[in-house]
């Protein structure tokens, strides 16, 4: 179903209800709650939670699967709430709209705060409780999620390689590549500073976006330059560049917490999808989100 129809059938079962209706219920209910429906829970027909419950399959009898399964799935929800979170972001800044722009950024360093948490519900896992199903995931492997991998292309973490998996899944590929030909949440920052009038070359602004952002001296200077000026609430700029701060941290943050939950439940084996582990994940902390907005740190 297309995703206007589930639109449309959402609002069909969750009946709309004004302010006075509320209230008229409420004094028919004498302020207990409404326990009787005519149709199904409109609780469930919004959330779905009956829906939600059923997508949990675990291979084993371990109990403890359970938690490696469902974290995971969180953890998917997550990253989806925080690739919206991002695209809003990025329509906003396409529009100018600095100041718009702040509260989905704030939103998706919050989410990426609950993200983080996720990996609490995981810290009583040993090796010796992971590998009592680790066998049956085959060659499953957090590696493969499409969704985190929108998420690092969205901030600006692009290796068009990572995409080679999603190949015969016609949908997730198109839309993967679609993800990692458009601009990423930096290069519309990028492009934002230059219309402010910090001068950058031409080069820069007409790169291929499909290629990951190589650091750029100009874009720093940029960067130096507006958290030199007043630091006032009038300063956007200064404001963008925390905020986008702050998703970055928190992100490098979620990188570091998976590396310690490698550690914890698996040492330095190989991968389950076929990498070194422990190894590569720590290769993929060296690439830095929004660059210039650390590397400026040094010359303020």
């Amino acid at each position: 179903m297309e995703r206007t129809d589930l639109r449309a059938a959402n609002r069909a079962a969750v009946r709309p209800v004004t302010p006075r209706q509320r209230a008229a219920r409420a004094a028919r209910n004498g302020g207990e709650p409404t326990l009787e429906f005519a149709e199904r829970v409109p609780y469930d027909a919004y959330v779905q939670a009956s829906t939600l419950h059923r997508l949990q399959t675990p291979l084993s009898s371990d109990p403890g699967e359970m938690s490696f399964l469902m974290v995971s799935q969180i953890m998917e929800l997550y990253f989806k709430l925080t690739c919206h979170e991002l695209r809003e972001t990025q329509r906003l800044l396409r529009e100018d709209r600095v100041w718009d722009a702040l509260a989905p950024l704030r939103r998706a360093s919050l989410h990426l705060e609950g993200l983080n948490a996720a990996w609490q519900g995981l810290r009583w896992m040993t090796p010796a409780d992971f590998n009592r199903f680790r066998n049956l995931l085959g060659e499953g492997s957090g590696f493969q999620s499409a969704m985190y991998r929108h998420l690092e292309f969205l901030l600006g973490l692009r290796d068009p390689a990572l995409i080679r998996p999603f190949r015969r899944q016609a949908e997730a590929y198109a839309e993967l590549r679609e993800t990692l030909a458009a601009p990423s949440v930096w290069d519309d920052v990028v492009a934002l500073l230059a219309r402010h009038g910090h001068d950058l070359p031409t080069d820069l602004l007409k790169r291929d976006v499909a290629e990951e952002h190589q650091p750029h001296p100009a874009v720093e200077a940029a960067w130096v330059r507006i958290y030199d000026e007043d630091a006032g609430p009038d300063n956007q700029l200064r404001l963008l560049g925390e905020a986008l701060t702050e998703v970055a941290e928190r992100f490098g943050d979620w990188r570091w917490n998976h590396i310690k939950a490698v550690q914890r439940t698996m040492g330095a084996k190989v991968g389950s999808g076929g990498s070194a582990g422990l190894a590569w994940l720590q290769r993929s902390m060296a690439r830095v989100v929004f660059p210039e907005l650390w590397s400026a740190r040094t010359a303020m």
